[in-house]
């Protein structure tokens, strides 16, 4: 299976038109594979009781937090049902809707990443050796994040960022209600462009299956109720997380 396209440009010289869309397939077998082979460890392993949503509660998302979160997800949900489903075959008019979801999404990343600079947030997401140690030993309980999470995040930011910048150099050689298109690309370049778009849309789609798989894991719902609700109780922090590395604000 080829990873890339070419195509002849106007001389004659064949250039890179971008990324293979048969990968697409390969690339979601994948994800659901690794999906049933972790549903499948979970299941033979043995849990304690599962703690309890009752009773004290400490904050875990703010309220901007979650409304970036879910923009965030939109956004990228909207970019590849336009970006995806006409490579498939589903065809309607797709462009304008794909690089206005592209712009909130630009928007929604820059805001956040200033948030982050500010409220000192990005640097408990940041990944480093120790994540590592811990990763291996099933003893120690993380702080607000545990390794897995801070990876995700890196992948996700990684791929996020690939699209972001891509998707601005495809966005300046098309028609808007700001300029005309202009074709001021090289065959070539532009073909790099795509392949880059295209690849990390690939990766997104499978990291995005991964995040969805885990956001509803029976033990990892408490996650996704705090980024919807904003807490978690105390007795899932002492469950899941180290007080002494993480000591969240209480809430009603």
């Amino acid at each position: 299976m080829d990873i890339a396209t070419y195509k002849d440009d106007v001389w004659g010289q064949e250039v890179l038109r971008g990324v293979s869309w048969d990968l697409l397939w390969l690339v979601i077998v994948a994800a659901f594979v690794a999906i049933a082979l972790h549903a499948i460890y979970e299941a033979m392993q043995k849990r304690g009781d599962k703690p309890s949503a009752d009773g004290e509660r400490v904050s875990r998302h703010g309220a901007l937090n979650r409304a970036y979160h879910w923009v965030m997800a939109a956004s990228i949900f909207v970019l590849l049902v336009t970006g995806i489903f006409p490579i498939v075959g589903l065809e309607f008019a797709w462009l304008e809707i794909h690089w206005i979801a592209g712009i909130v999404l630009t928007v929604i990343v820059a805001a956040h990443i200033l948030m982050s600079l500010f409220s000192g947030e990005l640097g408990s997401m940041s990944v480093g050796p120790g994540d590592v140690k811990e990763a291996l030993d099933g003893n120690t309980k993380p702080g607000k994040y545990s390794p897995a999470q801070k990876s995700m995040h890196a992948v996700i930011t990684v791929l996020t960022f690939l699209v972001i910048g891509s998707g601005i150099l495809m966005f300046l050689q098309i028609d808007t209600p700001w300029w005309d298109r202009t074709n001021s690309m090289a065959e070539g370049m532009l073909g790099l462009v795509f392949f880059i778009h295209g690849i990390s849309t690939l990766g997104l789609v499978g990291v995005i299956c991964l995040h969805v798989y885990f956001a509803l894991r029976p033990e990892k719902l408490f996650y996704t109720r705090s980024m919807i609700k904003g807490w978690i109780s105390k007795d899932e922090l002492a469950a899941n997380h180290d007080p002494q590395r993480w000591t969240p604000d209480e809430t009603t």
